[in-house]
């Protein structure tokens, strides 16, 4: 029995070995290079290991780089390589084998600065595998980024912001802070303005004073080392910071907002101490050291606090910009101290508007599910605001759009918002404005409608613009809707108001019946994301046009017309909208019919006998015959007719001449007609044969001769 166990879990260890010993799957491509500009780049020697993965490192000089790769196999097997669309790059030439040695394909980057996850994604055929395999190279880009601060000025004064510009090779792809940053002695923020980097130093303190600025990238760039990097090197400068003729008194605020609590209470703030500033006195604040300045606020000294502040009451008259010099600290018309700082408006809206992709700014301020819009708010103070939308998502890439006047937000409208008002606040607060989401309403090609005219319904679009012939008898003519084809998963139109018209003619043309139905309401299907949205009046199944029309279709005479046109309500999508004529032709090709004719003038052959007879008088002939319709015009006759009837030769030759043989015969008869159309008198041309109905002997016959027709 130890011994049967001991053989078992020997067969069990011979059979699992197999399946850990399988060996690694073998690439298909021993080399992989990326050309770029004249630097080439093998993935045998640009390996670089980020967050775990090898990728192909490459140096971009531009967003928008052109690269040429070359892929070499590693065994002549592949049948066909393809690269997978991707939306970081374009494919500018097809994929060439060439000489079954090597791959061969050039793609145009886009904004290599914004691609995240950048990779090259193959499906490779090979001719010992039944199913294209996948191979996924992922790449990493990098760039030289520089930022340098070339300034022969450095000289400061205290309290005076002073602007210096850095020059950079790649401005996109720096990020730099824009709020204050203090340090020792020097405060300074970035910004950037018609594409300039602009550096912002504020001196507080006295003396030599040195700026370290520190400054990261979007994309690494490779050190030395080949080591990855997001850190440029450090700008360092050094300031000569020297002292104001006046004393400069700095304020704990560096921004105050001018409303209605700030110039009747005041906003309360700390300032420096200085010997020469008293409490409980009120001081003025002028834009000019001279007397009769322009009165920004006034300064009421309430009592000393810690850290050598003066704890005030700042009252706020009018606006001002620290870019746009001192503020002065006045008693009375004689300066006493400078200090500095923003007044700036109280954040308000004047007017919002909206912009729709491919359309013009508007107030109309109603969205659709689903769609990207641009949202422009106008006012005051707005670059301190925090502007939220309920249920939106803020996709603004740029921050130039925000300024004090304006401000500019793209937002993408969730497909399946429920809210029916979207609220417009600034932190928390209601702005009094509102988004409206309105359903999509906008045209739909026809292609959703259908017609059954015979068989089958067919879908509008695909029915020929002229005439449509149908050869059987028109039991019906039936409108069909397919809702499914309305909406789809990120292109919605909305309900579809058609409008219906019929037109009835007879062969001659004659208007016998006209309809028009209203009011035809289409909905999206259950597959539109906003089905359960739409409202209810939605017309429901099949329209038939005998259930509206006097005369109905399988009543109608041959070469009788049935004119539908389906077109949108342009009253619902301002003056846009799409039209669809069908005409259905109740063509024959035969027609079988009686007529009375009078040939005149006949040449008849008797059998039997010798010659020809002389010409008769007039004959009467009643035939049965069908006419014969043009195939590719509407109710036009071939200019032939073959019937039989019977023929009173000379009937009408009252002459006592025994030469004048009169007879009746049953007769077989092929006629010539003029193809004037509606003309009840004409002049055939008869060629046939009979019978003689009194002859006993030779009685067959033949003819040959015009006639006048009358058509009853």
């Amino acid at each position: 029995m130890k011994k049967f166990f001991v053989l078992s879990l020997l067969a069990l260890l011979w059979l699992a070995v197999p399946a850990f010993a399988q060996p690694p799957v073998t690439p298909s491509f021993k080399e992989i290079t990326l050309k770029v500009d004249t630097s080439a780049y093998p993935f045998s020697q640009y390996t670089l290991t980020f967050q775990g993965e090898e990728h192909l490192a490459f140096l971009y000089t531009r967003e928008n780089q052109v690269a040429e790769v070359t892929l070499t196999p590693v065994a002549p097997n592949i049948q066909s390589v393809k690269l997978a669309p991707s939306a970081d790059f374009t494919l500018l030439d097809s994929i060439v084998n060439v000489n079954n040695e090597y791959f061969k394909f050039r793609v145009r980057f886009k904004n290599l600065t914004a691609s995240q996850f950048l990779n090259f994604t193959f499906f490779v055929k090979k001719a010992d595998t039944p199913e294209p395999r996948t191979e996924i190279v992922k790449l990493f880009p990098h760039t030289q980024t520089t930022a340098k601060l070339l300034q022969e000025d450095t000289e400061l004064f205290i309290g005076e912001e002073k602007v210096f510009e850095l020059t950079t090779n790649n401005l996109a792809n720096l990020k730099f802070p824009t709020d204050w940053v203090k340090g020792e002695g020097l405060e300074y923020r970035l910004s950037e303005r018609n594409g300039i980097l602009r550096l912002h130093v504020m001196p507080t303190a006295l003396g030599k004073r040195t700026l370290k600025l520190n400054l990261q990238t979007i994309k690494p760039s490779l050190n030395q080392n080949g080591r990855i990097t997001y850190d440029l090197p450090e700008i360092t400068q050094t300031f000569t910071v020297k002292g104001s003729r006046l004393r400069f008194l700095a304020t704990d605020k560096k921004e105050m907002v001018y409303d209605d609590v700030a110039r009747t209470k005041g906003i309360e703030i700390l300032i420096e101490n200085n010997w020469n500033l008293s409490l409980q006195k009120t001081y003025r604040i002028e834009d000019q050291e001279q007397p009769g300045g322009m009165l920004v606020a006034e300064l009421f000294t309430r009592n000393n606090v810690t850290n050598n502040k003066v704890l005030c009451w700042l009252r706020i008259f009018n606006y001002h910009r620290i870019s746009e010099g001192y503020l002065y600290i006045k008693d009375g018309d004689q300066a006493k101290f400078i200090t500095n700082f923003d007044v700036i408006p109280k954040t308000s809206i004047k007017s919002v508007a909206i912009m729709h992709e491919g359309g013009d700014w508007t107030t109309n301020l109603t969205v659709n599910p689903g769609e990207v819009i641009s949202l422009r708010i106008e006012g005051e103070g707005l670059q301190k605001a925090q502007f939220n939308f309920e249920d939106l998502r803020d996709i603004t890439a740029d921050s130039t759009l925000l300024s004090e006047q304006s401000a500019v937000f793209r937002l993408r409208v969730p497909i399946n918002i429920t809210r029916k008002r979207i609220g417009i606040y600034n932190r928390a607060v209601s702005t009094g404005y509102a988004l409206s989401v309105k359903e999509h309403q906008r045209p739909k090609p026809l292609d959703f409608v259908l017609l059954n005219y015979g068989d089958k319904p067919r879908k509008i679009t695909s029915l020929a613009s002229g005439p449509i012939f149908y050869e059987h008898v028109l039991k019906d003519l039936v409108l069909s809707f397919s809702p499914n084809l309305i909406d789809q998963e990120r292109k919605l139109y909305g309900q579809q108001y058609l409008t219906i018209q019929v037109r009835v003619t007879n062969n001659r043309n004659e208007l016998i019946d006209q309809r028009t139905i209203e009011n035809v309401v289409i909905c999206p299907g259950d597959n539109s994301p906003r089905a359960a949205f739409y409202g209810e009046a939605c017309t429901q199944g099949e329209i038939s046009l005998n259930n509206y029309l006097g005369r109905k279709t399988y009543d109608l005479n041959e070469w009788s017309k049935v004119e539908i046109i389906v077109s949108h309500n342009k009253d619902k999508y301002g003056g846009e909208g799409f039209s669809k004529k069908m005409e259905i032709v109740l063509r024959r090709r035969v027609k079988f019919d009686t007529e009375v004719s009078f040939p005149a003038g006949l040449l008849v052959k008797n059998q039997g006998t010798d010659g020809y007879g002389s010409f008769g008088g007039i004959s009467m002939a009643m035939i049965a015959q069908f006419s014969f319709y043009h195939p590719e015009k509407i109710n036009r006759y071939r200019p032939y007719k073959v019937g039989a009837g019977f023929l009173a030769l000379n009937a009408f030759n009252f002459s006592n001449n025994a030469d004048v043989k009169r007879d009746l015969g049953v007769v077989v008869i092929g006629s010539l007609y003029p193809t004037t159309r509606d003309t009840k008198l004409s002049f055939p041309l008869y060629l046939g044969g009979g019978y003689f109905i009194s002859k006993s002997k030779d009685p067959w016959f033949y003819f040959l001769g015009p006639g006048i027709q009358v058509r009853f």
